[in-house]
C-alpha cells in the first residue's frame, strides 16, 4: 500500500502542478463573458468565518442546494460525496468514520471518534442520527483531530451542519414535493417572515413516508420492518435590536419511525433485501432540541457569544436479535437521552496582526435505561436449550467541562503562526444493574472515571499569493476512556484508558483560472497510542468490552479534491488514499473455538490466539472517490440542467480480525446517483435517481447480522418557490 500511495501521491501533485502552470497559458480565457467564478465557500467550526481556500484544514463543504443535488438527504448518503468518509447504518445508530476512525459500535460506553454539531451544539453522540437534512444552509466535514475546537472524542474529526436561519430579506420561502418508487413520499419547505425591522422568524417542516424495501418471509409478530414515517418540524427567531446584540433561537422536533430495523445472518443464503423473522419488530427515535445562540459585540471590536443547548431523545427499539424464522431470541431496548451544553467564547476582531479566541465549555449528558426496557431472550446454551431473559436498567452520567483558545499572529505579511490548545476534564459514571432472574443472576455497578486531557494545534500558513495557500501543522487529539458496562458473563467490568492521536498534516490550496477552479491537496500521518477497540475479551469470550491496543497503530494517507466552473459546465471531484495498520496486539476471535489464555500483550500464539499487528482498521476504506459534472441547457425559458454523480468506496473490513469465511469482508461499492433539473423562474422540477445501478451492498455488520444499503430509488420533485 505504501508504494501505491506514494506512486498517486506524485501524480497527484504532477496533476496539480499542471494544472497551475495551465493557468498562464490559459489566461485569456479570462475574457470569456460565460466564464463565471465559484461562489466564496467558508467555514465556521473554528469559531470565526474564513474562507477554506485560506484555512489550515482539511475540510468540504457543501450547501443545502448541493447536498440535494448530490442525493444527499440524511447522514448515510453523504459518503457518498465527502472524501475520506464512512458512515454505517446499523439501525438504532449510524456512526460516522473519517479516515477510519470513529464509532464502530453502538453502545453508550463507546465514546465517537468524529463529532456532529448542529446549529452550534453536540449532539447526541453516535444515536438519534437519522434525522433528515432539510432546510440547510451549510454542511462542513471537517477532517483529522479537532482538538482546539470540538474537543476530545474528535479524533477522527468533526461534522458542523448549519441550518437555515431568519433573515430580513422579506417574506418568502419555499415548498417541495417528492414523489417515487416504495410509494414514497416526501413534502418539505420553508416560511421566512420579517416580522420587524429588528425581529425575524423562519419555519421549516419535513414529511416523509415510504415502503419497505424488504421481502419478509414469515410473519413478524408485530410492526412493519422498514416501513418509514419521519415528521420534523423547526422553528427559528432571529432577533437584532441593534449593531451590536443579536439573538438567535431555535427549535426542533424529530419523529422518525422507520417500523424496525431488517436484519439477517452474516451467511444468510437469501437474497440480501429478503428476511426471514418471526419476531418483533419497533423502531422509532423521538427528538426535541433548542439552541439560543446569543452575540454581543463591544465597541472595542471584540465579540462575546453564548451558544446554550438542550437536547431530549428516547430510542425504541424491538427486534428480532437472531434474524431467522426460527430461533425465538429477541431485543428489546428503550433509551433515554438528556444533553445539556453551554459554550461562551470571546473572539478578537479579524483585523490587525493578532487575533485570538477564548473559550469555556460544558456538557452534561445523561442516558437512563428505564426499568424493564432493556431486555434479551436467548439460550443459555446449545447443549441446555432454556430461554432466559436477562434485563439491563439504570442511569450512565457524563460531564465534560473545558477551557480553550487559539491565537494566531502574522510573522510576515505571507507567513503565519496559528497556536490553538485546549484543556477538558470528564467524567463519566455508570449507575446499572443487569439481571437474570431465571438463573438467579445479578451484576450491579455503580463505578466512577475521571480524567484530564490536553489537546491542540500548532500551525504554520504560507500565503505565497493570493491564488496559493500552503500549511503544515501538528495537532493532538483525545477519545476519553471510561467504564465498560455490566456484560452477560456476569463478571465484573474493566475501565478502559483514553486514546490519543498525534496528527502530522500538509496541504496546499489553490484558486486558477480567475476564480474558476479550485484544488485542495494534502497528507496527513496519524500515531494513536491506546487505541481503543472493542472486541470479545481476551480472557472472557463471552464478554464484549473495549481494549486498548498497547503499541502504536499508524493511519496515513493523501486526500485531493476540486471544484470548478467554466461557464455552463460545472463539476467538482474528491479522492481519498489511506492505510491503517493496528498495533502488536494479540486476541482470540470470540466467534471460533478456543483454548488456553490469549494475553493481549503476550499472546502466546496459537491457532486461536492471533497476533493482529499490521490488520486495518474497521471500516476504513483504502480509497474513497467521489466525482460528479453538471452542463446548463438553455430550453426555452428555462435552464434544463442534468448532472450525474460517482462515488466508489474500495473494499474494507468489519471486524480487525479480518476473516472472510466470517462475514467480515466488506466489498467495494460503486453507487451512480443522476439527476435532471428543469428551472423556469420560481419553480424547479426535478427527476432524480440514486444508486441508479441498483447495487446490492452490505452497509454494516454488527452482532452477527448484516445490514443492507438502500436499493435504487428514483422519483420527481417539485420545489416552488415564493
Amino acid at each position: 500500500m505504501a508504494g501505491k500511495l506514494w506512486l498517486t501521491t506524485s501524480a497527484a501533485v504532477l496533476l496539480w502542478a499542471g494544472a497551475a502552470q495551465a493557468q498562464d497559458l490559459a489566461a485569456p480565457a479570462a475574457a470569456d463573458p460565460q466564464a463565471s467564478q465559484l461562489d466564496e465557500v467558508v467555514v465556521t467550526a473554528e469559531r470565526r468565518t474564513s474562507n477554506l481556500q485560506t484555512t489550515a484544514v482539511a475540510a468540504s463543504v457543501l450547501s443545502g442546494e448541493q447536498l440535494q443535488d448530490k442525493g444527499v438527504s440524511n447522514i448515510e448518503t453523504l459518503q457518498f460525496s465527502v472524501p475520506s468518509l464512512t458512515v454505517q447504518n446499523s439501525g438504532q445508530g449510524n456512526s460516522f468514520n473519517i479516515r477510519g476512525i470513529g464509532k464502530t459500535e453502538n453502545n453508550s460506553s463507546v465514546g465517537v471518534g468524529v463529532i456532529t454539531y448542529r446549529d452550534g451544539v453536540a449532539v447526541f453522540p453516535a444515536y438519534f442520527q437519522n434525522e433528515p437534512l432539510f432546510d440547510i444552509q451549510s454542511l462542513e466535514v471537517l477532517r483529522g483531530p479537532q482538538g482546539t475546537f470540538a474537543g476530545q472524542n474528535a479524533t477522527g474529526g468533526a461534522v458542523f451542519i448549519t441550518q437555515r436561519n431568519p433573515d430580513f430579506d422579506g417574506f418568502g420561502g419555499y415548498v417541495t414535493a417528492q414523489a417515487g418508487n416504495y410509494s414514497d413520499f416526501r413534502v418539505n419547505g420553508a416560511v421566512n417572515l420579517p416580522l420587524s425591522d429588528t425581529l425575524a422568524a423562519r419555519i421549516a417542516f419535513n414529511k416523509e413516508t415510504r415502503d419497505s424495501f424488504y421481502d419478509v418471509i414469515g410473519t413478524p409478530s408485530r410492526g412493519e420492518p422498514g416501513v418509514l414515517d419521519t415528521a420534523s418540524v423547526r422553528g427559528s427567531l432571529l432577533w437584532t435590536p441593534n449593531d451590536q446584540v443579536r439573538v438567535l433561537l431555535k427549535s426542533d422536533y424529530t419523529h422518525h419511525d422507520m417500523g424496525g430495523y431488517p436484519t439477517s445472518p452474516i451467511a444468510s443464503p437469501l437474497p440480501l433485501h429478503t428476511i426471514a423473522t418471526n419476531g418483533p419488530y419497533a423502531s422509532v427515535d423521538e427528538t426535541a432540541r433548542t439552541v439560543l445562540n446569543a452575540s454581543y459585540q463591544f465597541n472595542n471590536g471584540i465579540t462575546l457569544r453564548s451558544i446554550t443547548g438542550a437536547q431530549y431523545g428516547t430510542t425504541y427499539i424491538r427486534s428480532d436479535a437472531d434474524g431467522t424464522a426460527t430461533l425465538p431470541f429477541t431485543f428489546y431496548d428503550e433509551v433515554e437521552q438528556r444533553l445539556l451544553s453551554q459554550e461562551l467564547t470571546l473572539v478578537s476582531p479579524d483585523e490587525g496582526r493578532l487575533t485570538w479566541i477564548l473559550g469555556a465549555y460544558y456538557q452534561d449528558d445523561l442516558i437512563t435505561f428505564p426499568p424493564g426496557q432493556f431486555v434479551t431472550t436467548q439460550y443459555v446454551s446449545a447443549a441446555l436449550p432454556i430461554l432466559y431473559d436477562t434485563l439491563l436498567e439504570g442511569e450512565n452520567p457524563k460531564t465534560t467541562s473545558a477551557v480553550f483558545g487559539q491565537v494566531t499572529y502574522d510573522l510576515t505579511d505571507a507567513l503565519e503562526l496559528q497556536v490553538g490548545a485546549r484543556y477538558t476534564r470528564s467524567t463519566v459514571e455508570n449507575r446499572a444493574s443487569l439481571a437474570a432472574p431465571l438463573l438467579g443472576l445479578r451484576l450491579t455497578q455503580n463505578d466512577r472515571s475521571e480524567e484530564d486531557a490536553v489537546t491542540g494545534k500548532v500551525a504554520l500558513n504560507w500565503t505565497l499569493d493570493e491564488n496559493n495557500f500552503l500549511y503544515g501543522f501538528v495537532a493532538k487529539g483525545h477519545k476519553a476512556g471510561g467504564l465498560n458496562g455490566p456484560n452477560l458473563a456476569f463478571i465484573a467490568p474493566k475501565p478502559f484508558e483514553g486514546e490519543d492521536v498525534i496528527d502530522f498534516e500538509a496541504g496546499w490550496k489553490s484558486t486558477m483560472f480567475d476564480g474558476r477552479l479550485r484544488t485542495q491537496l494534502g497528507g496527513y500521518y496519524n500515531i494513536y497510542q491506546n487505541f481503543q477497540i472493542n472486541i470479545g475479551d481476551p480472557t472472557t469470550p463471552a464478554i464484549t468490552s473495549i481494549l486498548n491496543v498497547t503499541d502504536d497503530t499508524i493511519i496515513y494517507g493523501v486526500e485531493a479534491s476540486a471544484q470548478g466552473r467554466f461557464g455552463n459546465l460545472g463539476f467538482d471531484f474528491g479522492l481519498s488514499l489511506s492505510s491503517s495498520e493496528l498495533g502488536r496486539f494479540f486476541a482470540a476471535d470470540p466467534r471460533r473455538a478456543r483454548t488456553g489464555v490469549c494475553d493481549q500483550n503476550n499472546g502466546p500464539a496459537s491457532g486461536n490466539c492471533v497476533n493482529l499487528e499490521g490488520n486495518a482498521q474497521t471500516y476504513a476504506p483504502e480509497m474513497t472517490l467521489s466525482a460528479g459534472i453538471e452542463y446548463d441547457f438553455a430550453l426555452g425559458q428555462g435552464t434544463l440542467t442534468p448532472r450525474i454523480d460517482y462515488s466508489h468506496i474500495s473494499d474494507s473490513w468489519a471486524s480487525i480480525f479480518a476473516n472472510a469465511a466470517l462475514g467480515d469482508h466488506l466489498t467495494e461499492r460503486d453507487i451512480v446517483n443522476a439527476q435532471v433539473t428543469y428551472s423556469q423562474g420560481d419553480w424547479k422540477l426535478q427527476a432524480y435517481s440514486t444508486n441508479l445501478t441498483d447495487l446490492e451492498y452490505i452497509a454494516s455488520v454488527k452482532a452477527g447480522q448484516r445490514y443492507a444499503g438502500a436499493p435504487r430509488q428514483y422519483g420527481v420533485r417539485l420545489t416552488r418557490n415564493f
